[in-house]
């Protein structure tokens, strides 16, 4: 993922967020997020790190909580409203034949795990669920 120093997010529509403050951007991805999140006309409220689901890790085979990038609730193009869940992850941290390392390899297995888990939260509690990549952050902005 584009690596950047953790910063404090100030946003410039407070009523929006509904979260916990400091508001913390843990990546260049984030911040852009986070940006887009607070001036869009359609985006409701929205807050960071703001819901913790136990899972499994495949791994260790302990139990652990997983707290997703964002919950968001916007109003589509049809003034529906939605609200979901999101993590923020590059491409290699999502898909096993995009892992490019050893470490990738075992990030994917336990964000198999964790998004499982998110998918059944969401499910009982009326939420979408979804994995952001740089393919979505930055579709149409480079070439492959």
């Amino acid at each position: 993922m584009a690596k950047a120093q953790k910063s404090e997010f100030t946003p410039k529509h407070p009523e929006k967020y509904k979260g916990t403050y400091p508001i913390v951007a843990r990546s260049s991805w984030e911040l852009a997020v986070f940006t887009k999140f607070d001036l869009h006309p359609n985006v409701i409220q929205w807050a960071s790190e703001s819901v913790s689901i136990p899972y499994q890790n495949p791994i260790t085979g302990k139990f652990a909580r997983y707290v997703p990038d964002l919950l968001v609730v916007y109003l589509d193009k049809n003034n529906k409203q939605h609200a979901e869940l999101i993590e923020i992850k590059p491409m290699r941290e999502t898909l096993l034949e995009r892992a490019r390392t050893k470490r990738d390899k075992l990030s994917v297995a336990i964000n198999t795990a964790k998004w499982r888990a998110a998918m059944a939260f969401c499910q009982r509690n009326n939420l979408k669920f979804r994995v952001l990549t740089e393919e979505q952050l930055f579709a149409g902005k480079h070439s492959k």
